[in-house]
């Protein structure tokens, strides 16, 4: 029976790569035989109950075979037929590369090579972790992983690789579909790594078997399924492309492109299907491939009992589940006195200490930078999480901010955990697409940015972001929090916590700033935080956010004094969440009437003109910056009371 399953999912991949006319059948076709045989024979997943908390995961790293996943998810009756027919088309369920908030039975978003490994080291740490906090009888899973050489070539697998080694993460196995293609031709051409030799040198346990020979895949499962080496599993499956095909065998042309309509009736008649038949799925077939799974159902009721038995007898771990999976508790945050002078990351480092015992899954770390990020004193209070110690929640994720990155995507995919990571702003640029990933796959998880701009200082601009809150302030569904001072960044920190569908970013200074007054209206994204005549029309309003906020307020205080005019100073720590505001609360805080309109940001001005409108004037920096210390910076660049108070008179 397993050669009919193969035959139809076959024939699956290619009527349907046939019928949108694009995507990629070849791979999907070498990747099937381990593809079925895990599928039918070990994976631990209820068909019923696809978000059973306790299931193996299961990650297509390799996202361009999409349609071998849908032909799976079809099997288990998780996607109709007709959803397979409309691959690639609008509005559907199968979408060329897999979406994990879309389709039931994606666990994560795939298709930019290499995340989709380094999302699956983030679940296998989350595993680790939530078994320390709710013990082996409720979470005892694995987590399964079909990549492809293309997913090894992109260095941000090997980096998270690295860490699931170091880590000791033996729940987790990555089947590499070898077949040594890709869309350019061999890989030879590029590549010569041998990556046995690499993943045992990062600790892993390496297989390497023929990937079609069953016997061998189950050899390898069967090893993986009992793994206690401490290590992480890599099969290297030796594969031919577009296996059993007629003609096309070993052609890179199968990678990205769909057969010809001949080529798939002559495929069909080899692999003993009817070749006049498209869409064709026995109900044999299906009844087989689930006849295991569907044991699972039962088995994900049991576990279901269990727990709601554990909660209704333990008070405390009742509240530690609620805590985990359903609802953040409440928090008590640091309180700051005005007018101290604080940098928005120590801030951030006080805030977050604070929450280390209040909220049980909170997780992460800093890629090498915990003096600097201020996560230090969360490390201290929760320990570090390693192989010796799975309780820890304190990561140190080394040098790696990419990598980093997508682990806490695969935290937050995998559920119960709440992740966040450290680094400098700058270095946003290395952790973009994980970022950008982050926000397609809806997932809460904190982006902690410090040093956020030029008045970094003396490291000079290849550490001085100019253009990197704009751009990520263009990513969809992102929000980006650039605090103005203490009672701004814990402000922010709390609105993140209600965002449950969508990423938020913080942007921190490495200066003191002078704390002000704090105002719940800096959760609505923009506030009016100073003006000179309250309740009266001003004349000039300054824009600014972050630490230009204070700076703002002086320049309005003296242009206020030397002009007897009324002068408002509007705070923007969140630009996403200001426009989600209702209209009639955004025009009163802009003033669309004011007749000077004046932006502060110590950035690229791109993009202030929303504020200023084209007759408005906006400081900032287009050039690259500079090494100097942050007051001298301060001057050259123009932010001073003076440089705005000469902008304001030439208006």
């Amino acid at each position: 029976m397993t050669e009919q399953i193969l035959a139809q999912l076959k024939g699956l991949v290619m009527d349907a790569t046939r019928k949108a006319n694009s995507g990629h059948p070849g791979g999907a076709m070498s990747s099937a035989d381990f593809a079925v045989i895990l599928f039918r024979d070990y994976l631990r997943f209820a068909p019923a109950n696809p978000q059973w908390p306790d299931r193996d995961r299961f990650v297509l790293s390799a996202g361009h075979e999409s349609m071998l996943l849908y032909s799976l998810l079809h099997f288990m009756d998780l996607l109709p037929i007709e959803e397979v027919q409309n691959f690639r088309q609008w509005g559907s369920l199968t979408p060329g590369h897999p979406e994990s908030h879309l389709t039931p039975g994606v666990e994560a978003t795939t298709g930019p090579l290499g995340q989709g490994i380094s999302m699956a080291v983030g679940m296998a740490a989350a595993e680790k972790q939530l078994k320390s906090q709710l013990g082996e009888e409720l979470v005892n899973h694995k987590i399964y992983v079909l990549a492809s050489d293309g997913d090894l070539q992109e260095p941000v697998a090997l980096g998270t690789s690295a860490l699931a080694g170091h880590l000791g993460l033996d729940n987790l196995v990555v089947f590499y579909d070898k077949n040594d293609i890709q869309i350019s031709g061999k890989t030879s051409r590029s590549d010569s790594t041998d990556y046995h030799v690499v993943f045992q040198g990062l600790g892993w346990e390496v297989m390497e078997i023929d990937g079609h020979k069953h016997a061998e895949i189950r050899r390898c499962l069967d090893f993986a399924q009992q793994n206690n080496t401490g290590k992480p599993l890599l099969i290297i499956g030796n594969t031919t492309i577009a296996k059993g095909t007629a003609s096309m065998e070993g052609s890179h042309k199968t990678h990205g492109e769909p057969l010809k309509v001949e080529e798939i009736a002559a495929t069909k008649a080899k692999l003993g299907l009817d070749p006049d038949k498209q869409f064709y799925v026995s109900a044999e077939v299906k009844a087989d491939f689930c006849a295991r799974m569907n044991q699972f159902n039962q088995v994900a009721e049991a576990w279901s009992k269990k727990l709601a038995d554990r909660r209704a007898s333990d008070a405390d771990f009742n509240a530690l589940y609620t805590a985990l999976y359903e609802q953040l508790p409440a928090v008590t945050s640091p309180d700051f006195t005005e007018g101290e002078k604080l940098a928005t990351r120590a801030a951030f480092g006080k805030v977050l200490e604070a929450w280390a015992t209040q909220i049980p899954g909170l997780i992460g770390g800093s890629a090498d930078l915990e003096p600097s990020n201020n996560t230090a004193a969360f490390a201290a209070k929760v320990g570090e999480f390693d192989k010796a110690n799975r309780n820890g929640r304190n990561l140190a994720f080394g040098v790696r901010e990419f990598p980093m990155a997508t682990m806490m995507n695969g935290m937050a995919l995998h559920g119960g955990l709440l992740p966040f990571g450290a680094t400098f702003l700058t270095f946003a640029d290395y952790c973009r697409n994980a970022i950008r990933m982050s926000a397609i796959q809806q997932l809460q998880v904190l982006y902690v940015f410090t040093h956020d701009s030029i008045f970094l200082g003396e490291d000079g601009p290849t550490h001085q972001p100019i253009e990197h809150v704009m751009s990520l302030r263009a990513i969809p569904d992102l929000l980006v929090f650039r605090p103005a001072d203490a009672n701004e960044t814990k402000a922010c920190m709390e609105a993140f916590l209600q965002e449950t569908h969508r990423p938020s970013l913080l942007a921190l200074t490495r200066q003191n700033l002078p704390t002000l007054p704090y105002s719940a209206d800096a959760k609505r994204g923009g506030y009016i935080c100073w003006e000179s005549h309250p309740g009266s029309q001003p004349e000039t309003v300054l824009f600014a956010s972050g630490s230009e906020v204070s700076l703002a307020i002086e320049a309005g205080k003296a242009y206020a004094a030397n002009t007897a005019t009324p002068v408002r100073v509007v705070s923007l720590p969140c630009w996403e969440l200001f426009f989600e505001q209702d209209e009639a609360y955004r025009q009163e805080v802009m003033s669309m009437s004011a007749k000077r309109r004046v932006s502060i940001e110590a950035g690229t001005t791109l993009g202030w003109e929303r504020f200023t409108g084209l007759e408005g004037r906006n400081i900032g920096i287009n050039t690259f910056g500079a090494s100097a210390p942050a007051e001298v910076l301060a001057v050259q660049f123009g932010f001073t009371v003076e440089n705005i108070l000469n902008t304001l008179a030439a208006m």
